[in-house]
């Protein structure tokens, strides 16, 4: 992989996760997480996909 595209995946991993944890903290979320002790699909998305994004990025600069 190249070494530009993992820094790509890297930086979009990590903006995912900050859209993800605003998303996780909001009111829409709390709400949802009384009723359904969830938060809501949107919020859980991007936290899985910026983690993924963010591992796959972070392991592709690591790698030789």
């Amino acid at each position: 992989m190249n070494k530009s595209v993992s820094a790509a995946l890297l930086v979009a991993g990590v903006i995912l996760l900050v859209f993800g944890l605003s998303a996780y903290h909001s009111a829409s979320s709390d709400v949802s997480r009384f009723f359904t002790g969830a938060p809501t699909d949107k919020a859980l998305w991007l936290l899985v996909g910026g983690f993924a994004a963010a591992i796959v990025g972070f392991l592709g600069l690591v790698r030789k």
